[in-house]
C-alpha cells in the first residue's frame, strides 16, 4: 500500500508532466506536422494578399519561395532557441526560462492567428521563426526540469514523457489535418487551439 504522502506527491508529479508536456513539447510536435496539412490554405492566402496588394498574381516560383521560408523558418528558429537554452537555464532557472518562453509561444500564436485579419502573409513567417525558437528552448528545458524535480526512481520514465508528448503533438496535427476537417477556417482554428494549449501551460 503506496503511503497518502507519496500519493499526493505522484499526483502532483503527474499533473505537473500533464502541463509542462501540453505547454512544451506537444506544441513543438504540433508545429513540426501542423504546417504540411495546411499547405494549400495558406498558399491559397499569400496569393489573396499579394493580389490584393499589388493587383498581380504572384508568380509561382515566387510563392513557392515563400512557401519554403514559412516551412524552414521553424527550424532555422529551433536552432537559435537550442543554442540560447543553455544560457537562458542557468541565468534564469528552469521554471523561468520555461514560464518566459510561454510568452514567447503566446505572442506566436497571436502573430499567426492575427495575419488573415491583418492580410499580411510575414505574420505568419514571424510567428513560425517564434515559434521555432520557443520549441528549442522548450525541447531542452523540459527535459532538465523535469528531470530534476522527479524522484530519482522515476526519473527515466518521466524524462521519456518529453518525446511521447512530441508524437502526440504531431498526431494531433495529423487528426486536425484530415481532409474532412479542413475548412476556409482550418488555419484560424489551429493556430487558436496553439494558444488554448499555451494558456494551459
Amino acid at each position: 500500500c503506496v503511503p497518502f504522502s507519496l500519493q499526493v506527491q505522484y499526483r502532483r508529479l503527474l499533473l505537473m508532466l500533464v502541463v509542462l508536456g501540453i505547454g512544451g513539447t506537444h506544441l513543438s510536435g504540433f508545429q513540426m506536422s501542423v504546417i504540411n496539412y495546411t499547405s494549400p490554405y495558406i498558399q491559397k492566402f499569400i496569393n489573396e494578399t499579394w493580389l490584393e496588394r499589388y493587383g498581380s498574381v504572384l508568380p509561382q516560383e515566387t510563392l513557392m519561395l515563400l512557401w519554403s521560408l514559412i516551412v524552414s523558418v521553424y527550424c532555422m528558429g529551433g536552432m537559435i532557441g537550442c543554442l540560447c537554452s543553455g544560457y537562458l537555464t542557468a541565468a534564469f532557472g528552469k521554471k523561468k526560462s520555461l514560464l518566459l518562453n510561454d510568452v514567447v509561444l503566446i505572442t506566436a500564436a497571436l502573430l499567426t492567428a492575427s495575419s488573415r485579419r491583418a492580410k499580411a502573409f510575414e505574420m505568419i513567417l514571424a510567428g513560425r521563426f517564434l515559434e521555432g525558437i520557443a520549441a528549442g528552448i522548450h525541447m531542452n528545458a523540459h527535459v532538465q526540469y523535469a528531470g530534476e524535480i522527479s524522484p530519482k526512481k522515476l526519473r527515466g520514465f518521466i524524462n521519456v514523457t518529453s518525446t511521447v508528448f512530441l508524437a502526440l503533438g504531431k498526431t494531433v496535427a495529423r487528426i486536425l489535418g484530415l481532409r474532412c476537417l479542413c475548412s476556409s477556417f482550418s488555419v484560424c482554428f489551429i493556430f487558436t487551439f496553439l494558444l488554448v494549449a499555451v494558456l494551459v501551460h
